[in-house]
């Protein structure tokens, strides 16, 4: 360390040194060192190079690690080489070529591991002082990926002169990292264990895992060092796995296996006994045992440990657990803050949690707050909602190949995609639902019959391949709290957007004519006719309301999600299950059905990540059973609706 932190300091001062000379005579005045190096005289080459400021200082040393330097026999220069034999001979100064030599007129420098691991120590502080902040953040990088004790002295040393704020952030939180796990002083890697101790990355809980590696032992007495714990038969272990531990540490005789036991016995059958047992009377286990032991009195086999033998054996042994690291104090700073982390990153995978729930809760409530209105208003089970789901989603890919900004395209395919839907909902109402009323198994067998055509009509037009709906560049990547809590940005876009359409349904059903005539169609018909409002009419619109919201679902839904044919189907039972279990005709009771579904589903998935169909299946279940204790949903229509 100390000839680390000479080097650090040296080469700290290079870029305040003005070049006396060039590279190649100042390697000349260390020629030997240079041909010749060992640990000790590498380091004044080094110092040497660092002082000089020289520019082609840093890609000698690297060439120099990598066995890349020639020496000519000749005249004692040295030379980088290209080409094969004659060798093209290479200037170290500027990279030009001057000359060519015979590959026997040049000798090969080849530094041992403890001269290149010099040469890459002070290589990382030239590259940690460099002026352009890609090679530094570069550099960085490197020692992330491989962090070492040579390292700690030039990454200390390079942190005094470091300008980039984030470059500097970075320097100064690696720098903690390498201290803690290589550090020589006690108190240092303990203050650099607390600063760590809020910071929930995993690298950062990788360092704390490293310290606190540890192997389970055994001995006749407690050895000194760091121990972990002592480990208690019974409470730790069983005594059978205890006594194997004692037998592979060479501390004890190896159990007999039944089997190993049997074999023994067969192979030492004489004239139809084992040891004087007719082998006709082995038929139990205590004279198995009983012949198994006389066989080992006079040699023929190993003892036979009885469980009072292990019980002694395992009582006159000590079985611990020791760590790796051998400073104490260490240790149990590492121990405190990784449970402290822990704490923390369970509690912000249960933040994480809540935001996929609220996500696909977003998702859920798109998907059905459409056939809410037509479901709720009307009581029509529609099963082609999820087909107009897919035709929105269709009619944003379309968008995108006439309008190749995809900003534009979605902006513009939203209100396409109502107006689509809005038309196709009101053409199937006026053709097939208003014939269909209060003829539910009718209606549903109508509705399903549509689903297959659309389906199939989608497929002839655009194929069977997953076609792809291009997210604006803006709405790429996630927005990332840290390494447990992060949200993609389309999922946070149709979180926006399904706040955006609960605001704008609202204001149509409560500050709206339609929205009075909705209401009151949906609370009482007959009364709402007498009173000059047509049903018919409002059923229609309606309808093509509640298909337009799904077309621009359909768009929201086709960024994150494949565009096929089927696609209307994956969300059909979600829809269903999020009006059923919020309240039939209330936005309020679809919004809390989606919460509900999307928080239990990504629940149960949190438990069973592996198999998402049997979190659903799990979810589905689930809902049965709630629906049974609150029939009419979360938030239930009262009066005459509610009858209805």
């Amino acid at each position: 360390m100390f000839r680390a932190l000479m080097i650090a300091c040296a080469l700290s001062l290079g870029a305040l040194s003005a070049a006396a000379q060039d590279l190649q005579s100042l390697l000349q005045t260390h020629a030997d060192e240079v041909a010749k190096p060992s640990r000790r005289s590498v380091e004044v080459v080094v110092q040497d190079l660092a002082q000089s400021g020289l520019e082609a200082a840093p890609e000698f040393l690297l060439r120099w690690q990598n066995k890349d330097v020639y020496q000519s026999k000749t005249d004692g220069l040295f030379y980088y080489v290209a080409g094969t034999d004659p060798l093209t001979l290479v200037d170290i100064e500027t990279g030009q070529e001057v000359g060519t030599a015979d590959k026997r007129d040049l000798e090969q420098l080849k530094p041992n591991a403890g001269v290149r691991g010099v040469l890459g120590s002070a290589l990382v502080q030239f590259q940690l002082s460099d002026p352009d902040p890609s090679t530094r953040t570069a550099a960085l990088d490197s020692i992330a990926r491989d962090p070492s004790a040579e390292q700690l002295a030039p990454l200390a040393a390079s942190i005094e002169g470091e300008t980039d704020t984030a470059i500097l952030a970075r320097k100064t939180r690696l720098l903690d990292i390498v201290t803690a796990r290589f550090g020589d002083d006690t108190e240092m890697r303990i203050t650099a264990i607390e600063r760590l101790s809020q910071d929930v990355s995993v690298d950062v809980r990788a360092v704390f895992n490293q310290l606190l590696v540890s192997t389970d032992g055994v001995a006749a007495t407690a050895p000194e060092g760091n121990i972990a714990a002592i480990r208690r038969v019974s409470k730790d272990m069983d005594a059978e796995t205890a006594y194997a531990e004692l037998a592979a540490a060479g501390l004890a005789q190896p159990r007999i296996t039944p089997e190993a036991l049997k074999a023994a016995l067969v192979a030492n059958i004489v004239e139809g006994q084992v040891a004087g047992i007719p082998v006709h009377q082995l038929d139990t286990e205590e004279a198995r045992i009983k012949a198994y032991s006389a066989l080992a009195e006079v040699g023929l086999v190993p003892p036979f440990v009885t469980d009072e033998v292990r019980d002694a054996a395992i009582a006159s042994h000590v079985f611990y657990t020791q760590y790796a690291e051998p400073d104490a104090e260490v240790t149990a700073a590492a121990l405190d803050a990784l449970n402290g982390i822990e704490t923390r990153v369970g509690l912000m995978q249960m933040a994480d949690l809540t935001l996929d729930g609220l996500s696909l809760a977003s998702i859920y409530f798109l998907a059905a707050i459409g056939l809410a209105i037509t479901f709720g208003v009307m009581g029509v089970i529609n099963m082609a909602h999820g087909e107009f789901i897919m035709m929105g989603a269709y009619t944003g890919y379309v968008i995108q190949q006439v309008i190749p900004d995809y900003t534009i395209s979605i902006l513009v395919a939203l209100p396409v995609a109502f107006a689509i839907t809005f038309a196709a909902g009101v053409t199937m109402e006026r053709l097939v639902i208003r014939h269909l009323y209060h003829r539910p198994l009718e209606t549903l067998l109508a509705t399903f019959g549509i689903s297959v055509a659309l389906q199939q009509l989608a497929k002839n037009i655009f194929g069977t391949q997953a076609r792809p709906l291009t997210s604006p560049s803006w709405l790429d990547g996630a927005l990332v709290f840290n390494d447990v809590v992060s949200i993609s940005y389309i999922r946070i876009a149709i979180f926006v957007l399904a706040v955006l359409f609960l605001g704008l349904i609202l204001y149509i059903l409560k500050r709206t004519r339609l929205g009075l005539e909705v209401r009151a169609v949906t609370q009482n018909p007959g009364m709402a006719a007498s009173m000059g409002i047509n049903p018919d009419r409002i059923n229609m619109l309606t309808f093509g309301l509640g298909s337009g919201i799904a077309g621009i679902a359909g768009v929201a839904i086709g960024l994150y999600a494949k565009v096929t044919s089927e696609m209307g189907a994956d969300y059909i039972v979600q829809s269903f299950m999020t009006v059923v279990v919020g309240g039939v005709g209330n936005v309020w009771g679809t919004l809390a059905g989606a919460s509900l579904i999307g928080f239990l589903q990504k629940g149960i998935e949190w438990f069973n990540p592996s198999n998402t169909l049997a979190a659903q299946t799990y979810m589905i279940l689930f809902i049965i059973i709630f629906i049974q204790f609150r029939p009419r949903g979360i938030v239930a229509l009262k009066g005459r609706a509610a009858g209805n």
